[in-house]
């Protein structure tokens, strides 16, 4: 793949872990422990072909409403996730971030994560970030509110805002919108997912569920984004 053709930032809704589990006669919680394993998979794969930025949609706001044993299950899986990648952090020179509002999280999570996120923060490699109790319209009203409290202060004026002045607030700030957004298990949806961001991103909606979602299907996508032309809302 030549490096035209690469895109910088990838994000990707995991979508199809408790299909694939059914499918095996598996429990869900073995199928999001499948997806958590695939997750290391990729992430490292992405890192070693130059992909710069990938987000990954973990858990959603909306997510609370499944069952008390599917959400334990998840945090156990977060837990397990960041203490293994304590371990190995720098070895393969990703940098770790988490996205959405942790602070619902207990306690002992929270800190892991401060954790890891500091211990990754210099790394120049591939930047993961990791999208736990995320919502698109939710971050749009935190940034509203942050905006709205600068303007308060007298720190901005109405009339400056701008676009930028919303992508410097959100939780990509500093980062470039994806180009790339895939959605495993062939749902057709964004399901609320960094609605700002992928404006104006290239979308893949391939059949296979997250857990069979491999190197080789990763390198598909890129292949596929390759060959669309990026207009931007323009023509050419």
């Amino acid at each position: 793949m030549e490096d035209k053709n690469m895109p910088k930032h990838i994000a990707i809704i995991m979508d199809g872990n408790r299909r694939w589990a059914k499918s095996k006669n598996l429990e869900t919680k073995d199928g999001h422990k499948a997806g958590a394993d695939n997750l290391e998979k990729i992430a490292s794969y992405a890192n070693k072909i130059g992909i710069k930025y990938l987000t990954v949609y973990a858990f959603s706001t909306e997510n609370w409403k499944r069952s008390k044993e599917e959400v334990a299950a998840l945090m156990f899986l977060l837990n397990w996730y960041i203490d293994s990648w304590l371990k190995k952090a720098n070895t393969e020179n990703i940098r770790l971030k988490i996205i959405g509002d942790i602070t619902v999280l207990s306690k002992t999570l929270q800190e892991k994560i401060a954790k890891a996120v500091e211990k990754t923060k210099n790394n120049t490699g591939l930047t993961l970030s990791i999208a736990f109790n995320y919502g698109g319209r939710a971050e749009l009203v935190m940034v509203t509110k942050k905006i709205a409290e600068k303007v308060q202060n007298g720190k901005l004026k109405i009339e400056d805002i701008t676009e930028e002045t919303i992508s410097e607030n959100l939780y990509t700030a500093g980062e470039p919108d994806p180009d790339l957004l895939i959605r495993t298990s062939g749902e057709l949806r964004t399901s609320n997912f960094l609605p700002w961001q992928i404006t104006y991103s290239e979308f893949y909606f391939p059949q296979i569920h997250w857990p069979d979602f491999n190197e080789q299907e990763l390198d598909k996508a890129i292949e596929i984004y390759g060959q669309r032309t990026r207009n931007f809302g323009g023509r050419k």
